[in-house]
């Protein structure tokens, strides 16, 4: 099961590059809890469009992340405005389901004429008018580049970095077995239009507030791993979060400390969220274990080696009924 980028329910680079050239104003959004993807997309699509002369209005339910802040043109994402845009278009970029956009964003968005629909997620079931769903694309922001090129459209300095940013954060600075030949050929062509490669990484990975780390200090304090090796999962507190004025985007890409672990096969955060749900978040090592199926069974999605979950809690009961899920699927899996 993947979705590639000759899809029959596709539209083509041309057709989209259409629209972008034949239309004047935009809004785009990414999802709720935005991630380097999610931000880096709007950044890259946003600034090629401004330098093409169009209107563009760049929103997020959740606004910009602190740890994204050092992105060039990033003050240009904005809280969704009370009142609806008049604009012609609305691009969701990232975003496996149209709710994942968030209700403000949406109202927000809810004058546009045509919605495009432009995608990694294997999950997404093609909410656009348009749509554009790449499950074999490690993220967003490289087939954002793909278009960009084959439209085009001018490639700024903000989108170059943006484009890096988008793909580094999503593919773990390029070691997930989603990263491609493509993936390396695009970051040699950015390095090659100015990307300053060393200062952009160490403004990605480098550059964590300590909060982070007594965070990942009381995430191992919960570690645990199960008797055969192949499961590791801990757990977040709503009130650890209260106690150590945490941000939702430090706990970001931590769940790859406990992945990295030899022997262990699937890593899964459990997370206690202000409106009482559970995030989960999974991660896995083979596609012998499919979380995508795994999230897909509560409501979630994502890819074949990471997914996500959002769920009723409490946490006790979301981690019981998740943890049983995932163990019938290691067993059905024979590792």
């Amino acid at each position: 099961m993947s979705d590639s980028p000759n899809h029959p329910e596709n539209a083509t680079f041309a057709q989209l590059g259409e629209v972008l050239h034949n239309h004047q104003s935009f809004v785009l959004i990414s999802h709720v809890r935005p991630d380097g993807d999610a931000i880096g997309s709007q950044l890259a699509l946003g600034f090629a469009l401004l330098a093409a002369g169009k209107n563009v209005r760049l929103i997020n339910e959740d606004g910009l992340p602190d740890n994204l802040t050092f992105m060039p043109g990033s003050e240009k994402i904005e809280l969704p405005p009370a009142e609806p845009l008049e604009v012609e278009v609305a691009i969701a970029l990232d975003t496996a389901t149209k709710p994942r956009l968030g209700d403000r964003a949406l109202h927000a968005a809810s004058r546009a004429k045509l919605w495009l629909n432009i995608d990694h997620h294997i999950s997404n079931p093609r909410y656009g008018d348009l749509n554009l769903i790449d499950s074999t694309s490690p993220a967003t922001g490289q087939i954002l580049y793909q278009l960009i090129i084959a439209a085009g459209l001018p490639l700024p300095a903000e989108t170059r970095d943006a484009i890096y940013v988008a793909v580094s954060t999503d593919t773990g600075s390029f070691q997930y077995p989603s990263t491609t030949a493509k993936t390396y050929e695009m970051a040699a062509d950015l390095i090659h239009r100015g990307l300053d490669v060393g200062t952009i990484n160490s403004l990605i990975y480098d550059n964590y507030p300590f909060r982070r780390v007594e965070l990942m200090r009381e995430l191992l304090n919960t570690l645990q791993i199960s008797a055969d090796g192949l499961l590791a999962h801990w757990e977040l507190r709503d009130q650890t979060r209260i106690d150590l004025a945490l941000l939702p985007e430090d706990s970001e890409g931590l769940i790859d400390i406990i992945r990295a672990i030899r022997g262990v096969q699937l890593a899964v955060f459990f997370e206690e969220l202000i409106d009482g749900k559970i995030r989960i978040s999974m991660r896995s090592k083979t596609r012998k274990l499919d979380v995508c199926q795994i999230a897909m069974e509560f409501g979630g999605g994502g890819h074949a080696l990471a997914a996500g979950i959002r769920m009723a809690g409490p946490l006790e009961d979301a981690k019981a009924q998740v943890l049983d899920a995932i163990h019938r699927r290691i067993q059905a899996a024979d590792l």
